[in-house]
């Protein structure tokens, strides 16, 4: 991402100007775009789908938007900028678990946004707020400033890629395992077939996974504290 990225999310929205519809903002078409990648899918997303919606000419769009890729960085950060309460506790760990499950809501109630989540890309100020309220929060609760903003992004390296099997569909089911309905398969791959039997592995929710994975890390966390490392 290059600095004209940097502009748009920082730079402060467009200007609305002589011959631009009336209501018609970057805020409204970041928004509609939004509800279109929720119920379509993010390739469902373009200028002229978006000027459809908003009873508008594709050329108005982009005296707001430059175009769908600065879009997408826009749709992002609104996501972002929350809101997203944070759990008031008295303790770090109860503020990372209720945040990283507060993360993994909304990429599961917005799928697209993972895709985003994980590229190459410029932070905005609704991301920057968040991870800064949430420093913030553990620092009040004694946690140093720099330790908490390693545990934040720790935490969120776990997020992004536990929940990218939930919004898949791959999430350790009986149809991700249907290979082994094969018994010649079931004899190539003894562990995975062991694993994925009936009231194993398969038989277990996907947040549970989750939640599993993410008390892992906190728990890798408070060794880290109370060892003094």
């Amino acid at each position: 991402m290059g600095t004209g990225d940097y502009e748009l999310l920082w730079g402060g929205s467009a200007r609305a100007g002589r011959g631009r519809p009336a209501g018609l903002s970057r805020e409204r078409i970041v928004a509609e775009a939004v509800a279109i990648a929720d119920a379509e899918g993010l390739q469902k997303v373009s200028m002229k789908h978006l000027a459809e919606r908003l009873g508008s000419g594709v050329m108005s769009l982009y005296r707001h938007v430059p175009g769908k890729d600065e879009l997408v960085l826009l749709m992002y950060d609104s996501l972002m900028a929350g809101p997203h309460p944070l759990p008031e506790a008295d303790h770090w760990r109860e503020i990372l678990r209720g945040w990283g499950h507060g993360v993994r809501k909304l990429f599961i109630t917005h799928p697209w946004a993972l895709s985003v989540a994980t590229a190459e890309r410029t932070m905005g100020p609704g991301e920057a707020t968040l991870v800064d309220a949430v420093i913030g929060r553990l620092t009040a609760v004694g946690m140093p400033a720099g330790l908490g903003l390693v545990a934040v992004l720790t935490v969120d390296c776990f997020i992004l890629g536990a929940v990218r099997p939930e919004i898949s569909g791959t999430d350790g089911s009986t149809e991700y395992f249907q290979f082994l309905a094969d018994p010649a398969m079931r004899a190539r791959f003894p562990n995975l077939a062991h694993i994925a039997a009936p009231g194993t592995a398969s038989g277990i929710a996907m947040e549970d996974y989750f939640s599993f994975g993410l008390e892992r890390v906190l728990d890798g966390l408070e060794r880290h504290i109370e060892t003094g490392a």
